[in-house]
């Protein structure tokens, strides 16, 4: 399914056009074009030279790829990605994006690492930051580009000038990864042995007091404890010596220190255990074809000069991916029902295709679709394969009447002569047609019982032959006229059986077409309820984690004695609670609106039809009640 299964090597993602502004490249995009499985997206960011690449290289299972470089240029331009198929979930690709390196003077343009930065941050599951030495005041300076992300990222298009939106950005950030390269301090607090992420939490810990300096000193820390609920670090001695370090690309495992080694296999069992699969607000999923599209809105509205909102990116997004998810999900569908249909075929035949072929396609439509919440163009599909489905029994009636007229025509043929000859003509000619009528009958029976417009046929070639009956019998010079009545009435009690056959063989296939629309109106709504279930699990996932985030920073804040601001912690903590509570009360009303204007598609498609909830759906109902 996934392109990115024969990506040999990285490609450039987003780089720089002639007049300086970024721009998605046409390679990268085709790519992820091809990839319609979820996608967790990794992304490495820092100073130029700090060895950002090794890392990538090693999350992709390879000693080579993302370009070293071993001058004290920047090597990599731009972002640059290589998709690889996750080692840990199955049907997800690993998205590796290597950043260009921050700082590079030679540049001349800050805003330029701004965006980079930003767009690291928005395209990411999991965020990297990759420094060399420690963590002190001097590289949180360094990582001012975060106490940026307020001005040049927004979550909601509109926001409230009071509304805090730390918890906005808490649920759509990626969790963050500090990666600190050539550490050579002992991890110690005092006499006291820390792990790698305490000396982090340590190193972010607040200043109490105003002045501005303090201010300053909080800035970054406040920032990184406030967008990022998850964070971790891990610390890394120097792999190799000094004349080996510019030839990393080639030193084997053994020529590395182990330590090194040891922590590198730790990084990247970690990235591979807990980075997320990618979402968008809502707990919506991000595919490879979405993650495309979403670089190409982001990227857009910064050449534009506008600052990425991510609401608005997400309606965008619902539009593109939208729209295609109805044009890839028909094409499935007409592309494997003709495949497998055979023309005549019985209709419970065809509608069994139909419901596994329908059930497909609506895989491929959620699969590729995004937030359509009102399910718009979930009813436009299933409109469209309503009718293509139609034409495909219109088509079968044709061809099932075809045969049956082919076998009708050599049946009767001997009948057409004797009519034509005047054999019937003559006295007792009338009862020799009735019997050869009702012989033929029976034989076009026999050869067509298996055709579903075989009744129907019969039906309107008994029909035309009424006036010549008539005529015979009043020829039947051997007939009284109350004989030749009692055989027109005849005559006629037969047609009218026959039509009631025929009546009772299109009733079939009215019976037919209502148990194909409920059973895909029931295939509709398992597939929404399922798409809600997993949204809703991911949107109370994210909500727990930014919750829990608040939790420990409102301690944290009380411990250190910021007691006015561990009051403001507090109220977004009971905001967000009601948020939550809210959130989880309106579920029964969001249900009982799907199922409404699914509901009133199916009875506008098919007049008369009345949808019941049953099955699995009626299942799956009840978990939101």
């Amino acid at each position: 399914m996934a392109c990115c299964r024969f990506m040999s090597a990285p490609v450039c993602f987003i780089e720089n056009d002639e007049n300086g502004k970024l721009r998605v490249t046409k390679e990268a995009k085709v790519i992820l074009d091809g990839i319609n499985e979820p996608v967790v997206v990794v992304s490495v960011v820092g100073l130029y030279r700090t060895g950002k690449s090794y890392l990538m290289n090693r999350l992709a299972g390879q000693q080579r790829g993302f370009d070293l470089g071993s001058t004290i240029e920047s090597k990599t331009k731009g972002i640059w990605m290589w998709c690889v198929p996750h080692p840990n979930k199955k049907g997800h690709t690993l998205v590796l994006l290597d950043t260009e390196g921050l700082g590079d003077i030679k540049k001349g343009d800050e805003k330029h690492d701004t965006w980079i930065f930003c767009l690291a941050v928005l395209l990411s599951s999991t965020l990297v930051y990759n420094s060399l030495g420690v963590i002190d005041n001097t590289a949180l300076e360094k990582l001012h580009y975060v106490t940026e992300l307020t001005e040049n990222i927004r979550v909601k298009a509109k926001v409230d000038q009071h509304e805090d939106e730390s918890a906005d950005f808490m649920r759509v950030f990626p969790s963050f990864v500090w990666a600190v390269r050539d550490f050579t301090l002992q991890l110690k607090k005092g006499d006291k042995p820390i792990t790698s992420d305490e000396y982090l939490e340590g190193a972010l810990e607040l200043k109490p007091g105003s002045s501005p300096q303090t201010e300053q000193y909080n800035l970054p820390r406040s920032c990184l404890r406030n967008f990022f609920a998850v964070r971790k670090c891990f610390v890394f001695p120097r792999p190799a010596s000094t004349e080996n370090m510019w030839r990393m690309e080639e030193l084997p495992e053994e020529e590395l220190d182990s330590k090194f080694l040891e922590q590198a296999n730790t990084f990247c069992r970690y990235i591979y255990n807990n980075s997320e699969t990618k979402t968008v607000t809502g707990g919506r999923t991000i595919t490879g074809t979405a993650l495309g599209n979403l670089a190409e809105v982001y990227v857009e509205a910064i050449r534009s000069g506008n600052v990425p909102c991510l609401e608005n990116a997400v309606v965008s997004l619902a539009k593109i991916q939208n729209v295609r998810a109805v044009e890839e999900a028909l094409q499935f569908y007409m592309t494997e029902l003709f495949n497998l249909v055979q023309l005549p075929m019985h209709p419970e035949e065809l509608s069994d295709i139909h419901t596994v072929t329908e059930k497909k396609a609506i895989d491929v439509f959620i699969t590729v679709s995004f937030i359509d919440n009102d399910q718009i163009y979930q009813k436009d599909l299933m409109e469209k394969i309503y009718d293509e489905y139609q034409q495909m029994c219109q088509q079968n009636y044709d061809a099932s009447r075809m045969q049956c007229e082919e076998v009708l025509h050599d049946v009767f043929d001997t009948l057409e002569k004797g009519i034509s000859d005047g054999s019937y003509l003559k006295p007792g000619g009338s009862q020799k047609y009735i019997d050869m009528l009702r012989q033929l009958s029976e034989e076009y029976r026999a050869r067509t019982h298996s055709q579903i417009m075989s009744e129907e046929v019969l039906s309107k070639f008994l029909k035309t032959k009424e006036d010549i009956g008539n005529m015979i019998l009043q020829a039947d010079e051997s007939l009284n006229a109350a004989e030749q009545e009692k055989e027109v009435e005849q005559m006629k009690t037969q047609i009218l059986k026959q039509q009631k056959r025929s009546l009772k063989e299109q009733n079939r296939l009215q019976e037919q077409t209502f148990k194909d629309m409920q059973r895909t109106y029931d295939e509709h709504v398992d597939q929404i309820i399922r798409q809600m279930e997993r949204e809703q699990d991911r949107m109370r996932r994210d909500n727990e984690r930014v919750l829990e985030a608040k939790l420990r920073e409102n301690q944290a804040l009380l411990k250190l004695g910021f007691h006015s601001e561990a009051v403001r912690m507090q109220r977004e903590i009971d905001s967000l609670k009601a948020d939550m509570d809210k959130e989880k009360s309106s579920q029964r009303s969001k249900l009982s609106q799907v199922l409404n204007s699914i509901g009133i598609t199916t009875a506008l498609v098919v007049p008369g039809f009345i949808p019941k909830l049953i099955g699995a759906g009626l299942s799956m109902a009840s978990n939101f009640v």
